[in-house]
């Protein structure tokens, strides 16, 4: 890992019309992808929700919210979206289910791997997040999967989760085959960039980790379920201090850099 990071990032949850996610698809890493990256916005990643099947994840990411309300000014009156914004839309339901994160620590946020490096707005640039995203219109044989697990509660998450989170909660996920790739929690800054809401009024706790195989992680999640020490001190722990969690299981795309 680098501590090259992305001190912005934005989760986003589209519901989609049925049977328009992979038209959906097609159009975002056909069009959407480059696009994006020459207005200074990081790609990180899109995937399918393996058990919504007319839900679209995406994850982008941003040096700092100024250089965030440039960048997305710059794409969304850009040529690219006004070419296709209008089948894009066509494909959705709802697209205000967006989370504004940050990462917890200095060091917890999404490494940057590899050299290949984004244009964006003025002097800034930033990381990719892999090295070799699969050019548009080629396959990429891949059966990785992406673990994202959000927990919610009615106050900020603080110092004391954080550290409830490396010292208890961490173990026992490396131990059971999933070790946490980044953790972020709300970023509170005022949208920069209003045309595009995002949800207020949360604080979530949000880990992601990757597996080679839907098999990895489903054995993951079952080896969790019956984890005597995480059923009987663990979770519980957990639950007095925040919701049960949300899981995203998703599949990359062929275009996605996390995978």
């Amino acid at each position: 890992m680098t501590d090259v990071r992305y001190p912005v990032v934005e989760l986003r949850q589209y519901t989609l019309r049925p049977g328009q996610r992979e038209v959906l698809i097609d159009l975002f890493d056909r069009e959407f992808v480059e696009s994006q990256e020459a207005a200074g916005v990081a790609i990180v990643g899109q995937f399918r929700d393996l058990d919504e099947p007319d839900r679209f994840v995406w994850i982008r990411g941003f040096t700092d919210m100024p250089s965030r309300a440039r960048a997305l000014a710059s794409f969304y009156g850009g040529p690219a979206w006004k070419a296709h914004s209008a089948r894009a839309n066509a494909t959705m339901i709802d697209t205000d289910n967006v989370l504004l994160l940050r990462p917890v620590t200095a060091r917890s946020g999404l490494p940057a791997v590899g050299a290949e490096r984004l244009p964006a707005v003025g002097a800034e640039r930033l990381p990719a997040v892999e090295a070799g995203r699969s050019p548009a219109g080629r396959a990429l044989a891949d059966d990785s999967r992406i673990l994202v697990t959000i927990y919610y509660r009615d106050r900020p998450f603080d110092r004391a989760f954080a550290d409830f989170f490396d010292h208890r909660v961490r173990p026992v996920l490396i131990e059971t085959g999933a070790t946490p790739l980044a953790c972020f929690q709300t970023e509170y800054a005022e949208n920069t960039f209003p045309a595009l809401p995002v949800r207020t009024g949360e604080n979530v706790f949000v880990w992601l980790a990757r597996f080679p195989s839907s098999a990895r992680l489903n054995d993951h999640l079952h080896r969790l379920e019956y984890h005597d020490h995480w059923q009987d001190r663990v979770f519980p722990a957990l639950r007095e201090t925040a919701s049960a969690p949300q899981r995203l299981r998703l599949a990359p795309t062929t275009r996605s850099l996390l995978r």
